[in-house]
């Protein structure tokens, strides 16, 4: 439907819409979520067996790389193609995340709101963010793209850009909920969200494994691809200001004196003192790209998860044909998922002038995607 009215009116009233068509998910998504989880399915695969086992897998050819000695808890690499996993370590073991939930958030989110909404940040948004939070800088009364949060969101891991963009689509609640059917939907059975941000909160853990899935499904998304392997951006500050933010993923930067690793396309790196460091890396190479995560490496210090995620992408591009899939990042059954698009409208001005897509998409389970376009006429007449 067309609907004309004032620049105001309708941001607001959009929010309006989000939050009230996001209600609508959270009590069933809350009831699968709230289910005891099963163990591995029990007519998964042959193949997928042994990630469900204890220390390393891997079917090497005769004459094929050896898989590297990497201290990290858990890991995974896979062919963010394919869905194959080539080698993993304890891939189901349930961890801590950190900040790489956010990758989780952004498949959930994402869809729901156009980068070129602006919204003025109210009090009750910034509520209840954690002790020690990672922040983007985020102020309370300043007016701010949504896709100027999403690179506080993935380039300076902002706890505080993360509760807006919850604000804006239903509350931090329903966005907990939200993400789990989220996760149950891509086969991460892992996954049992507390925090939305990733902030430690008792019983919240995912895993290598979850975190691929989540990784391989962000990277088929145009906006959440761009996001991730942004280097930089400015970020909105006070009265008209603006500063520099990076990504602190030092895999990608080179920050810090860890050495930029070539053909980097993100994802997201995380850090708590529960957690440890834990990342989720991919990069490209020759037509393939392949999905690595590390949680928690038990030696080596701050940067060691860079350096065993190093590793085992070199190992990974190095044992092309050389080693037969232990698993798989797609669910049994399933085709590859490829996620709604949300509106490219992160360089413009801000909404069109004509009209924007609504996108209530990719919103758990059993949810029809909903669209709404909107016709905007500016205050002044245009």
């Amino acid at each position: 439907m067309t609907i004309g009215f004032s620049f105001r009116a309708a941001r607001s009233t959009c929010l309006l819409c989000v939050a009230g068509l996001l209600t609508l998910v959270p009590a069933a998504a809350a009831a699968r979520a709230g289910r005891p989880d099963p163990g591995p399915p029990a007519g998964a695969a042959a193949q997928q067996a042994p990630l469900y086992r204890s220390g390393t897998q891997v079917r090497p050819h005769p004459g094929a790389p050896r898989v590297p000695d990497v201290s990290a808890l858990s890991w995974v690499v896979a062919d963010a193609g394919t869905g194959d996993v080539l080698a993993a370590n304890d891939a189901h073991r349930e961890l801590p995340p950190a900040s790489t939930l956010k990758t989780l958030f952004a498949l959930t989110v994402l869809p729901a709101l156009p980068g070129g909404l602006h919204h003025e940040v109210a009090p009750e948004d910034l509520s209840g963010i954690g002790p020690g939070s990672s922040l983007v800088g985020v102020v309370e009364g300043e007016t701010y793209r949504v896709s100027d949060l999403w690179n506080g969101v993935f380039l300076n891991s902002g706890n505080d850009a993360v509760h807006v963009l919850a604000a804006l689509t239903g509350g931090w609640s329903a966005t907990a909920a939200r993400m789990q059917a989220e996760a149950r939907a891509l086969g991460a059975r892992d996954t049992h969200v507390r925090s939305p941000d990733g902030y430690d909160a008792p019983g919240q853990v995912s895993s290598a494994y979850d975190l691929a899935v989540f990784g391989r499904a962000g990277l088929l998304r145009p906006d959440f691809a761009r996001y991730c392997a942004k280097v930089d951006a400015m970020f909105p500050g006070r009265d008209g200001s603006s500063y520099g933010i990076m990504n602190t993923n030092r895999l990608l930067t080179g920050a810090d004196g860890v050495e930029p690793y070539p053909g980097l396309i993100g994802v997201k790196n995380g850090y708590t003192s529960n957690a440890g460091n834990t990342l989720i890396a991919a990069a490209r190479r020759d037509g393939r790209t392949l999905v690595v995560t590390v949680m928690n490496p038990q030696e080596g210090g701050g940067h060691a998860v860079y350096e065993e995620a190093r590793a085992l992408l070199d190992w990974g591009f190095e044992a092309d044909g050389e080693v037969d899939p232990v698993g798989s990042l797609i669910p049994e059954g399933a085709r590859p998922r490829q996620g709604p698009q949300a509106v490219p409208a992160e360089d413009g001005p801000g909404w069109p002038e004509t009209g924007a897509i609504l996108a209530v998409a990719g919103l758990g389970a059993g949810v029809t995607a909903l669209a709404l376009r909107i016709k905007f006429v500016r205050d002044d007449g245009s």
